[in-house]
């Protein structure tokens, strides 16, 4: 029996753990069944962890070996942290992970996931939502799944490119790199991958670092991709979180997006977060 109480957020995607403290030492049964349950429900929400740094990372540990992700500069206290921040005279300005995502998709290992911590919050706003691919391409319309069935997709790494920098002003809080035409590579994953505990298949496609599909170019995949885009983040596929002080949340990079929600100009809000190593996407 697992040593905690389970409450879904929605039918399929997201869980709320409570009775945890992952301050305190994680037994190896412990860290088992936190990994199960988080390849079933993909998002899992603890209210009132206040995790240090240390005890974050050791709790990242949990689910893989920390990792580093590129392009973003981590908190000057830790290297394996990353200080989401954003200031509250910054208005105006693009924000970390505003727009559907699945973490830095174009990287030969992309991330099998993170843990974020919220450390300060604005008295409302600053949501995050997830969205559940699993779901996504078992409700995929079958012309759409002929199309994607054993063919990859192109990711790389635009926002950190040259050939589609961003414009416009952007955050000061989190060092990004920017122009670095390494990250115009592209690599090719599968569209649909199968998650390496659960077995499940799910889409892996997303607009902020997706190109194209293998086989056709831009033009003809956009029409495409548009219509993946649309149904994937359908509402019904998707849970919404409001950040309270002291929540930590866990996701699967692998068979999820998520979107940050910028609506809060004015307030400070600052999370810790940490990831974990993944694999080479695994064909579905």
């Amino acid at each position: 029996m697992a040593a905690f109480a389970l409450e879904p957020v929605t039918p399929r995607l997201g869980a709320r753990l409570t009775g945890l403290d992952l301050g305190q030492p994680i037994s190896e049964a412990l860290a088992e069944d936190l990994r199960q349950t988080l390849a079933e429900r993909l998002v899992l929400f603890l209210p009132g962890q206040n995790l240090s740094m240390a005890a974050l990372k050791r709790a990242t540990a949990v689910f893989g070996p920390l990792t580093r992700v590129p392009y973003i500069a981590p908190s000057p206290e830790d290297p394996d942290v990353v200080a989401v921040l954003k200031e509250a005279d910054e208005a105006k300005i693009a924000t970390f992970g505003g727009d559907w995502h699945s973490d830095f998709s174009f990287l030969e290992r992309p991330p099998g996931g993170s843990l974020l911590q919220a450390v300060e919050l604005p008295p409302v706003g600053g949501d995050t939502l997830w969205a559940d691919q699993v779901t996504a391409w078992a409700t995929l319309p079958e012309d759409l799944k002929e199309i994607l069935t054993d063919r990859r997709a192109i990711q790389t790494g635009a926002p950190y490119g040259v050939s589609r920098a961003p414009s416009g002003a952007l955050s000061r809080s989190i060092r990004i790199t920017r122009g670095d035409p390494e990250a115009d590579r592209e690599r090719a994953h599968p569209a649909v991958r199968r998650h390496p505990v659960s077995g499940r298949a799910a889409l892996f496609v997303n607009p902020t670092y997706t190109t194209r599909l293998d086989g056709m170019t831009e033009q003809e995949s956009a029409p495409i991709l548009a219509r993946l885009y649309a149904h994937m983040t359908r509402p019904e596929f998707c849970c919404r979180h409001r950040w309270r002080p002291g929540d930590l949340t866990i996701w699967d990079n692998r068979a999820t997006l998520h979107f940050a929600v910028n609506d809060y100009d004015g307030h400070r809000r600052l999370l810790w977060r940490t990831t974990f190593e993944g694999e080479v996407p695994i064909p579905a």
